[in-house]
């Protein structure tokens, strides 16, 4: 019996296949310094657990297939306060960001449509266009520009006779690349002459140094704007399963509705522990920004050190994009996984092809997650630096 073709052609995540290897290490006794995934270090904050210790109901039911009434007034103002008018009714509550990305794919595009995206991207809308039946039509972004937008002409002769969005991620995973406003405001006048819808991953919004984050829903896009987030970043509650959609379309407002009745309904556990976190305020994201921006800092200065290596230091998220000075960086990364070890560690890079959907992209780039305290960061930016030296004669510091 053969599967699927659907089934076949669902991609390996580049964040989580080698995971094999690094189970492996650490078994044989290595310290594996783990940069391959995006999941924060820092507490989740302490009301999430209060507020998941006095649930009232010794029952966990099913609760509105759009999330609860109380979740959804929260994030509308939580947004309401960073500037957009945003109402209960305009979210729906889903299971994760990925679901909302799911969501919008499914109810904006038919089987066999177009979505343009901005390579490189966050690997699972590779998975999630598959599932929906959805072309992914790529632009180039490049490691030397900083990975911002090339000249708007090459974005829209991309659109073709089958393109119903664009998707657009700011900050970037996995660049950390800030779109400007003004090219936020190009993409949405390209949605405006073209009937467009403008989809806008905004997970990292609160993750920005020294940019500011200019939101879809401040572009004056109306029905033609969605909003994705997810709280697993911003309050470092990533297995709660908690994201959103935000639009003020009612037909696509009904299309998600419809959607979550599909699946019942969003997490309801997590929505009640996630609401007080929504109250959280400009100290606690002040904190944030200051560590993970140190953090950037003892990644990238480690990287600029490294002869052969080309990055630029992003201005959000906590991601970097470097290209190595090797022909294959996947095989680079299995070897510091399998083959490397300085005082007993290595350390676990995503490779960067599969961030990007034009065949032979990226081969030679990693992604690096600056999610581990900064002594850890310092000690995985020796490892990759010596592996490098080791690995492909790149002269030792």
């Amino acid at each position: 019996m053969e599967i699927s073709r659907r089934g076949a052609q669902v991609p390996a995540s580049p964040i989580r296949r080698l995971v094999p290897y690094a189970e492996a290490a650490k078994k044989g006794g290595a310290t594996v310094y783990h940069t391959n995934i995006g999941q924060p270090d820092l507490p989740t904050p302490d009301g999430f657990w209060a507020a998941l210790s006095v649930y009232p109901s010794r029952v966990l039911a099913y609760g509105h297939s759009a999330g609860s009434a109380e979740f959804r007034e929260g994030l509308a103002g939580y947004y309401r306060r960073c500037g957009y008018d945003v109402a209960a009714e305009d979210v729906t509550v889903t299971t994760g960001g990925s679901e909302a990305i799911l969501f919008a794919m499914l109810a904006t595009c038919d089987p066999g449509d177009e979505v343009l995206v901005f390579e490189p991207f966050y690997t699972n809308y590779h998975s999630f266009a598959l599932s929906a039946g959805v072309f992914l039509v790529p632009v180039t972004c490049r490691a030397e520009d900083g990975y911002h937008l090339p000249p708007p002409q090459e974005i829209e002769v991309r659109v073709g006779p089958r393109t119903r969005a664009i998707l657009a991620c700011s900050p970037n995973n996995p660049t950390g690349t800030v779109l400007s406003r003004a090219e936020m405001e190009s993409l949405a006048g390209l949605c405006r002459r073209r009937r467009l819808f403008f989809l806008s991953d905004e997970v990292y919004r609160e993750f920005v140094y020294g940019e500011k984050h200019t939101g879809v829903l401040e572009l004056g896009l109306g029905h033609q704007a969605v909003m994705l987030d997810s709280i697993s970043k911003r309050f470092s509650a990533c297995g709660a399963r908690i994201g959103c959609a935000v639009t003020k379309n009612p037909a696509l407002q009904k299309a998600f509705l419809h959607l979550g009745q599909a699946r019942l309904s969003p997490p309801t556990l997590e929505q009640a522990a996630a609401l007080p976190l929504l109250e959280l305020g400009p100290d606690y994201y002040g904190r944030i920004q200051k560590e993970y921006r140190a953090r950037r800092d003892v990644v990238v200065d480690a990287l600029e050190r490294i002869p052969g290596v080309v990055c630029r230091r992003p201005a959000g998220a906590f991601y970097v994009m470097a290209r190595l000075p090797v022909a294959n960086a996947e095989d680079f990364a299995i070897w510091l996984l399998q083959s490397f070890r300085l005082r007993g560690a290595t350390v676990m890079v995503a490779p960067g092809d599969g961030f990007y959907a034009t065949p032979g992209r990226g081969k030679d780039e990693i992604r690096i997650a600056y999610v581990l305290e900064k002594s850890a960061l310092a000690r995985a930016m020796e490892c990759l630096a010596e592996g490098l030296a080791a690995y492909g004669g790149v002269p030792s510091r």
